[in-house]
């Protein structure tokens, strides 16, 4: 089904920021948004209709700065969705998101007396990412995230959400997908690269996006926006594995350096110790030595005295541990 072909491919590439605009804008995307979050949702909440909000929001005050969304619209219930696609990853992503979710829910707050019960709509950030989110958890492409309580992991407020699909993660093959999110996920990471609908696809949920999606059918001025938005995603996707390539190198030069000073230190600690051990045991063989002879130089002298007295060179010899011939010698 994949084939070799020239950098554009069959299909618009869903991952670029004109594909989100073309698959799930305003100008026929409706019933792809529309299926897109019905899938992630997975019941949790039905849409039957949205409405596109204007993407760019200014502050309160004029000093605040200004956010634009990729997608802004709201369900028939009331209910906010921030729709992101991110290419490279940021140092404070997850304080974008609430950054975003908070400006827009302070915008969303009743103004005048209205506003004294606090209530407000239902807002969800959902993001499709094209980083990793946590290198240490390699396995996860899907973060339903809410507000709990630690200690039940009851959802204590169920009217805010982030809903994150991180696409380096998803690594499942056609055979292994059965629901709908995953088909969703797939086509956002295989989009560009295919060449007709996939057969596990339902033709009902998903035949519009390979109806609208052609490269072919895209006019003069679209496929100059499509050229440059695919050079920037492209751009994004080389920026982020020579980042990936040099933290490797950073990783193993200085995994070599510290192994090198531990292995030094490690070397000289034992030297020292070895060194150590030699000099106690050369110190206690020497004491031992001067003890001896200390103790032998003590039994000759008695012996010496014994045989002053007038006692036997054979008796003196077996009490004292000597030889018959070491005590004859005495003088």
């Amino acid at each position: 089904m994949k084939k070799n072909r020239n950098f554009l491919g069959k299909y618009v590439d869903m991952c670029t920021d004109f594909g989100m605009k073309l698959y799930f804008g305003p100008d026929g995307g409706k019933p792809n948004l529309i299926n897109f979050l019905n899938g992630l949702f997975e019941g949790e909440k039905v849409i039957k209709d949205l409405e596109y909000r204007p993407a760019e929001h200014n502050g309160t005050q004029e000093a605040d700065r200004k956010v634009i969304f990729d997608l802004y619209c709201t369900s028939e219930d009331g209910s906010h969705f921030i729709i992101e696609m991110q290419q490279l990853s940021q140092e404070f992503f997850k304080d974008r998101t609430v950054y975003y979710t908070s400006r827009l829910i302070n915008k969303l707050v009743p103004r005048g007396h209205k506003g004294n019960t606090y209530e407000l709509p239902e807002v969800y950030f959902i993001g499709i990412l094209n980083f990793v989110l946590d290198r240490s958890v390699s396995e996860q492409y899907y973060y339903d995230v809410a507000l709990c309580d630690r200690e039940s992991n009851v959802v204590f407020y169920d009217k805010l959400g982030y809903k994150l699909l991180v696409l380096p993660n998803f690594k499942k093959e056609q055979s292994e997908i059965k629901r709908y999110m995953d088909m969703w996920l797939y086509l956002f990471k295989h989009m560009e690269e295919l060449d007709e609908m996939p057969k596990f696809l339902d033709n009902r949920v998903f035949g519009l996006i390979f109806d609208i999606g052609k490269v072919a059918n895209l006019t003069e001025s679209d496929m100059k926006l499509y050229e440059s938005s695919l050079k920037n995603k492209r751009d994004a996707e080389s920026v982020r594995l020579t980042a990936i390539k040099e933290g490797l190198r950073e990783g193993r030069e200085r995994g070599l350096q510290e192994g090198l000073q531990k292995g030094m230190e490690e070397g000289m600690e034992k030297g020292i110790e070895k060194g150590i051990e030699k000099g106690m045991e050369k110190g206690l063989q020497k004491g031992r030595s001067e003890e001896r002879a200390r103790a032998e130089a003590e039994k000759l002298k008695s012996a010496l005295n014994l045989k002053k007295r007038g006692l036997r060179a054979e008796d003196i010899a077996e009490d004292l541990g000597l030889t018959v011939e070491q005590v004859e010698e005495l003088k």
